[in-house]
Formats: structure tokens, C-alpha cells, sequence
């Protein structure tokens, strides 16, 4: 199948989940995650419509990066280590994985605009899931105040890798929740209107429980 029939199907299958959830198809964005792809596909994936961007790795999106520039915009969507911050932090437009201190502060010092970051939350038990536990984010985003570079506008998390629906829709809904509470805050760097969640086996899933943002991959380049 082409990328463009796979686009097709998955914007059908997006549109469906919106009505099943009465919510607008303008309010869900799709990321076609390129991190096991080349240029060249990344580049039929932004030909198709799909501007929004995601990479998980340092080189491999630096090389997207220098071929593709501005006519995407970028997320970076792995685990960000404080070292490499000043390559990459410049030309991303979103950060999905802020998960500590330390790497807020490195943003601040490197940044030479607003970075807009989503807090990265461990929604699920099992132990590869990496991000701050759902107690530790209240205080977390607190603890940003001072920060001028850093404005968190939602949160991610990933559902555990499984077919039981109603443990992945407890992690979607716990991270809804959560949002809900950090808005009620009103802090001023903490808009958090945005939830990053859902990849190629739980996107409509998470659709229904309110991402505005789905990290697709596999899906949109499988033949």
C-alpha cells in the first residue's frame, strides 16, 4: 500500500473517532513519527500533508532537519539527554519529553525562544515506561516558574502495548485528568491545552479520550 492510500486511511480512520467522541477532526493533529525512516520518505509523508514532524534521536534528526528545514515543524519525541540539548533544542518546535529538573535548566540556558514542551507522564505499570510518576507532576511544573524558556503545553504519556482497550483508556483518561487538574491551576507558563497521546496500535483510542496530538509511525509507511 502507498503512503498516500495509508494517509487516507488513517485520516478515515481519525475522522471516525472524532464523531464517536462529538469532537472536531481540527483538533487532533497527526505526527508522522520518521525515526525508522529515511529523508525520502519523511519527505512523501510532508508531500501528503502531514507538516508536523516527530524524531526520537539526536542524528537521525539532524540529518532530516538539515534536508527538510522549516517546511515541517519538528518534534522531538525520545528521551532528551542534558549533553545534547544545545544541538537540537534551537530547531524543534516541540519537546514531548520533559521529565526533569535538569533538563528544564538546560533548555532555559540554551533556548533562544520558547520551547513548547510537554511533560512526559509513566501512566502504565510496566517498567520501560519512563517519565514522572502522575503524583510528581504538580510540583514539577511548579518548580518551572522561573523558567522563561520553558512553556509546558500539555502532557504525554504512552499506554502499555496491549489489547485489553480499557487499560489503555485508564492511561489516556489519567492523563486527561491530570491535564484538567494543571489547568485548573492557571499557572502562567502551564497553559497545557495539548495531550500527546496515541501511536499506530491505540490512536483512536486516544482520540476518544481527547489527544490533540498522536505520534504515528509504522502505520503511515507500511506497504
Amino acid at each position: 500500500m502507498s503512503i498516500a492510500k495509508n494517509v487516507e486511511n488513517v485520516q478515515v480512520r481519525v475522522n471516525e473517532a472524532c464523531d464517536r467522541s462529538n469532537r472536531s477532526v481540527h483538533g487532533v493533529t497527526i505526527i508522522a513519527v520518521t525515526k525508522n525512516v529515511d529523508t525520502e520518505t519523511a519527505e512523501a509523508l510532508l508531500n501528503e500533508g502531514l507538516t508536523h514532524l516527530g524524531e526520537n534521536r539526536n542524528e537521525p534528526f539532524l540529518t532530516k532537519h538539515a534536508a527538510i528545514g522549516e517546511k515541517a515543524s519538528w518534534h522531538f519525541i525520545g528521551s532528551l539527554q542534558t549533553r545534547k540539548v544545545k544541538q537540537i533544542i534551537n530547531k524543534i518546535d516541540y519537546l514531548h519529553s520533559l521529565d526533569r529538573m535538569s533538563l528544564a535548566e538546560e533548555i532555559e540556558k540554551r533556548a533562544e525562544h520558547v520551547v513548547k514542551c510537554f511533560v512526559q507522564v509513566k501512566t502504565s505499570s510496566e517498567e520501560s515506561k519512563q517519565g514522572l510518576e502522575a503524583t510528581e507532576v504538580v510540583n514539577f511544573v511548579r518548580n518551572l516558574i522561573h523558567l522563561e524558556k520553558v512553556e509546558v503545553v500539555g502532557l504525554m504519556t504512552m499506554a502499555p502495548y496491549t489489547e485489553d482497550e480499557e487499560e489503555i483508556r485508564t492511561c489516556f483518561r489519567q492523563l486527561k485528568n491530570l491535564q484538567e487538574e494543571l489547568q485548573r491551576l492557571e499557572l502562567p507558563h502551564v497553559p497545557c491545552t495539548e495531550l500527546s497521546m496515541g501511536m499506530s496500535n491505540d490512536f483512536e483510542i486516544a482520540v476518544e479520550e481527547g489527544a490533540t496530538f498522536i505520534r504515528l509511525g509504522t502505520i503511515l509507511v507500511e506497504e
